[in-house]
């Protein structure tokens, strides 16, 4: 068996780096997980540590005489289902097996997946493989072994600083998501759009010429009974609503009355007025009580409904849903910023191995994990943003659009976003559906104009501001 050890211990001493605690801002609750601490971390604890490295592995070289059983505990259920249509977990483990016939992965899959995770770390009796729930950052040598150092996997892969801490890297993303619309391609053509709408104006003719088109077409499908589906809404206010990485987590918080008329068909205005508009102008469902998160997948497949408002994770669900794959695409979400469009991007769960495995089950794991991400078009095939720095690969239609990620909240306010929600009661990106619902409401009812609804959050985020304290820097 090829080892390739490599002397990653002697280059890690030789190249230590003064790395600065770079990272995307992890979700609130990411501060709050976790629970009692099982596994205490200890000096030269990971295997990276000991020569096992992620940049080191040739896949089809090395380790491929391993003989070892691991475990992979993950979310994606439905990839665990006779009734999916797509690959299936089973699919890739067979083709992983061909290249590394003597590493068996015992698979478990859970809908609940966030809370039974934290639970199996807990009891320090845990997966080979999982997908790293919510816990604070600086736990994470307690329980996963470091794939290297963030400088060498940001060579390797997109988004390393994830689930970065101290310069290591510990998680690896399956799969990358962005924010855009899901839309059946065929429809829009029948109704004579043959252009990706890029303005709200654009946007608004599209759904009206759909609903010229045909009776039986709902034009967008606002996914209102649901509840959570909503909370997508306030993804576009940021980097798609102003091409600025800055704005969510710092700029905002800020920012004299946010959801103010711009003037120009950008920010947080004008993202929530095509929804007030699409509803208004009758160009959504009949009855916003009774939409069904599970039906409108299949009646997206089928061509009954034009479009949906939902991040990209939706895109493979649409697409599976029927016989019209093909009838499936994704677009960028209708803003414009000077002449340019953006949109968020940024992983999912990521993969973490196991720090009390025995050294040939974390090797075969992470053999696994790099497979996946380099090799098993796992992501491709999901809908997703490549993950390997080597790939450019997506189904998604977002040709001209220019991905970023978002920048974290300034040192010391980390936790003002929260404050600020709690205060205002509005939840801005953090499940703000019941807000969305109510505009939903005040569109389809009439009894608020769009720039009433505005004026009233803009009241209550000045009220919040000025409860918590906060300096307005921006106008």
């Amino acid at each position: 068996m090829k080892l390739k050890r490599c002397m990653a211990a002697a280059l890690a001493a030789t190249m230590a780096m003064s790395m600065m605690a770079c990272g995307s801002q992890e979700a609130a609750d990411q501060s709050q997980a976790g629970g009692t601490d099982v596994n205490e971390a200890t000096e030269d604890s990971t295997a990276s540590d000991e020569g096992l490295s992620y940049a080191n592995i040739t896949l089809g070289e090395d380790y491929t005489d391993l003989n070892v059983e691991i475990s992979f505990l993950n979310n994606r259920t439905d990839l665990d289902s006779a009734e999916y249509a797509g690959k299936k977990w089973s699919d890739y483990f067979a083709e992983f097996n061909q290249m590394y016939p003597g590493i068996k992965i015992n698979l478990t899959t859970d809908t609940d997946y966030s809370e039974t995770a934290k639970t199996h770390l807990q009891s320090g009796d845990y997966e080979t493989v999982l997908m790293i729930p919510s816990i604070d950052k600086v736990d994470l040598s307690s329980y996963f072994i470091s794939y290297g150092d963030l400088f060498e996997m940001d060579e390797q892969i997109n988004y390393a600083s994830q689930w970065s801490y101290d310069g290591k890297v510990y998680g690896v993303p399956i799969t990358a998501t962005t924010e855009g619309i899901v839309y059946n391609k065929r429809v829009f053509e029948e109704a004579g759009v043959t252009e990706i709408p890029k303005t709200p104006e654009e946007f608004m003719a599209a759904l009206k010429a759909i609903n010229d088109y045909s009776d039986d077409i709902i034009p967008m499908y606002t996914n209102y009974a649901a509840g959570w589906t909503m909370g997508v809404w306030d993804d576009y206010i940021g980097i798609t609503g102003t091409g600025d990485v800055d704005y969510t987590q710092q700029k905002f918080l800020h920012t004299a009355e946010p959801f103010k008329d711009y003037g120009d068909d950008t920010h947080a205005y004008a993202v929530y007025k095509i929804l007030y508009d699409a509803v208004a102008n009758g160009y959504t469902e009949d009855d916003y009580t009774t939409t069904d998160w599970e039906g409108c997948k299949g009646m997206i497949n089928n061509g009954q409904i034009g479009c949906m408002v939902l991040g990209s994770w939706a895109y493979p669900q649409m697409c599976d849903a029927g016989e019209n794959a093909d009838d499936i695409g994704y677009m960028p979400f209708p803003i414009t910023v000077n002449g340019k469009q953006y949109a968020i991007s940024g992983p999912d769960y990521t993969f973490g191995i196991n720090k009390n495995a025995s050294e040939d089950e974390q090797a075969a794991a992470m053999v696994f994990v790099k497979w996946m991400t380099e090799q098993s078009h796992y992501s491709y095939d999901q809908g997703g943003l490549p993950i390997a720095k080597k790939d450019t690969d997506t189904k998604l239609s977002m040709a001209g659009v220019e991905l970023m990620e978002e920048s974290p909240a300034l040192m010391g306010e980390e936790d003002l976003l929260n404050l600020l929600n709690a205060e205002s009661e509005l939840n801005v990106r953090s499940g703000g559906d019941r807000k969305i619902q109510e505009l939903i409401e005040h569109a389809a009812i009439g009894d608020m104009t769009f720039d009433e609804v505005m004026q009233e959050w803009n009241d209550k985020w000045t009220a919040a501001q000025e409860s918590v304290g906060v300096e307005i820097t921006n106008e």
